[in-house]
């Protein structure tokens, strides 16, 4: 308990430090957070490089991969620093700082009256793509959050970005019904889809291996008629830029489950062009493939 709460406050005094002080200057401070993370943090080195490895489609040269590993590692911090800044800022400050090609796709899927799901990667500064369509006059903005230990910081996450505007649906038992809802009332709907938290999900080849992604995005489509539209956000130099896609199709073809894993599949083929356009904002430190838990349990017996 006493833990929880100093990490709630720790996170509390840096949102406030950052809304204080200019971006130059907090810069080389989150960059050097950045590789005290980076170097007692072992296996998320080791698996940051894997999945660079990934995303470029070859083994990168030991330099190429530690300067990218490192970069990797900085954008993430950035994207915690850029979010704790955002509550301090604007509507105006928010809009200035964020630039976005193909929003016609998102205007036309919502002005059909059902909400349309924006699938989105872990990628560069998510976070400042809900917070920007909060500003957007009409809009109502639902995102689907990821469980945070300890439940003091999520409660705290829930809250900050509930004082944007946004809907919080929690990822849940219930949050399959809530996004429903949220569809319906034509709210537009931030799904992170990239990994498989829970383990549920479907089969996917992405970056070359089988995994699993969440069967959320396609399921819902199929019930409510929601477009998917895949959306990437990614960091500039001092401001954000976003890309929509054009929808997946959503055409049922064959059995429900097989419209599912295809619709799926296209989702993932769209992911991939996306992250390979800035492989080192793609905030993915933790397991994802088969092959990465054979690779963590090879090197914490000392086999790699």
């Amino acid at each position: 308990m006493i833990v929880s709460k100093l990490l709630v406050f720790v996170y509390r005094a840096i949102a406030a430090i950052v809304r204080i002080f200019p971006v130059k200057l907090v810069t080389p401070i989150q960059n050097f957070v950045a590789r005290l993370v980076l170097n007692f943090s072992k296996e998320r080195k080791f698996l940051v490089r894997r999945h660079l490895n990934r995303t470029y489609e070859k083994n990168l040269p030991a330099k190429d991969s530690e300067e990218k590993v490192k970069k990797t590692f900085q954008t993430y911090a950035r994207y915690w620093v850029d979010s704790a800044r955002m509550q301090g800022l604007s509507d105006f400050q928010i809009d200035s700082g964020f630039t976005v090609e193909g929003f016609e796709h998102i205007e036309n899927a919502w002005e059909a009256g059902v909400g349309p799901i924006l699938a989105l990667p872990h990628l560069g500064g998510w976070e400042w793509a809900g917070r920007w369509l909060t500003c957007r006059p009409n809009y109502e903005v639902s995102v689907v959050v990821e469980p945070q230990k300890p439940r003091e910081l999520f409660d705290f996450m829930v809250k900050y970005r509930e004082s944007f505007g946004m809907n919080v649906i929690p990822l849940g038992p219930e949050a399959g019904k809530a996004v429903i809802n949220a569809i319906r009332k034509n709210h537009v709907v931030c799904l992170l889809c990239d990994r498989d938290i829970e383990g549920k999900g479907v089969k996917v080849h992405f970056f070359g291996e089988e995994t699993t992604i969440p069967a959320g995005p396609a399921t819902l489509a199929i019930r409510t008629g929601a477009k998917i539209i895949p959306v990437a956000v990614y960091q500039k130099k001092n401001s954000h830029h976003a890309v929509v896609c054009p929808p997946i199709s959503s055409e049922r073809s064959g059995k429900f489950r097989e419209d599912v894993e295809r619709m799926s599949q296209d989702i993932v083929t769209v992911f991939e062009s996306l992250i390979q356009k800035e492989p080192e904002q793609w905030h993915l430190m933790q397991p994802n493939w088969p092959s990465d838990f054979k690779a963590l349990k090879d090197i914490r017996s000392g086999r790699i």
